[in-house]
């Protein structure tokens, strides 16, 4: 369901979150080391999602990028609809435009019921719930 791109803005921006915890900030390099990504990749996400005010960026030497604590709290849907568009919480399992549960895809139903799983999980996580367990050694950014 889920593109690359937006697995590793995810994972960017619970990276990012950890370090501003500590008043830190990370530049594109060390992000895109700690979370197993091309540095190429994670320069165009943190750009878009610096864009949209999801996270900052600060230029100059002692620069990087970091969240606070506002943008800590809010829902990874809002990294996913940014990266993916608003209608992935809409779309269809094999990629119809016109399935509808009038003119249902073969697994429409069953989809529907797990895309609505994931969609209700993205808006009720924040950033921050994904943060603690990272930053504790609960959970990885990396297999």
């Amino acid at each position: 369901m889920l593109s690359y791109t937006c697995k590793t803005a995810i994972k960017a921006v619970i990276y990012l979150a950890s370090r501003s915890d500590r008043g830190e900030k990370a530049g594109i390099r060390e992000i895109a080391e700690h979370i197993d990504a091309s540095e190429h990749t994670v320069g165009k996400i943190l750009q878009t999602l610096a864009r949209q005010n999801l996270i900052n960026s600060l230029k100059g030497p002692s620069g990087g990028f970091f969240i606070n604590k506002t943008q800590q709290n809010q829902p990874i849907s809002n990294i996913v609809e940014t990266i993916e568009g608003n209608q992935i919480f809409k779309e269809c399992g094999l990629g119809l435009s016109k399935c509808s549960a009038r003119h249902p895809c073969p697994i429409h139903d069953e989809y529907k019921v797990a895309r609505d799983m994931i969609e209700k999980l993205f808006r009720e996580k924040k950033v921050k719930d994904l943060c603690h367990p990272v930053t504790n050694g609960l959970a990885y950014l990396t297999g």
